[in-house]
């Protein structure tokens, strides 16, 4: 994984963190496989979250994507 690739990931989770914590939850990145993959793990409220597939799909892949667009997918490993 790139250092530059790794770090535009985090500048994308660090924009949509605070939307996460004000709802008690969080998000980590566990790996970025093959630079297209990113694979993260949401954390206190966001795991039992209804809507956090929503989340994952709307809110923190098209987040990443806008600051890495060569991101083709990211999972949430529970």
């Amino acid at each position: 994984m790139s250092e530059e690739l790794k770090n535009n990931v985090e500048k994308a989770l660090d924009e949509i963190r605070p939307f996460l914590q004000n709802d008690g939850g969080d998000i980590t990145l566990l790996s970025i496989e093959n630079g297209k993959i990113v694979r993260v793990q949401l954390e206190g409220a966001c795991v039992d979250c209804t809507v956090n597939q929503m989340t994952l799909k709307s809110g923190v892949e098209m987040t990443i994507k806008k600051y890495a667009p060569q991101i083709e997918k990211v999972i949430n490993v529970g």
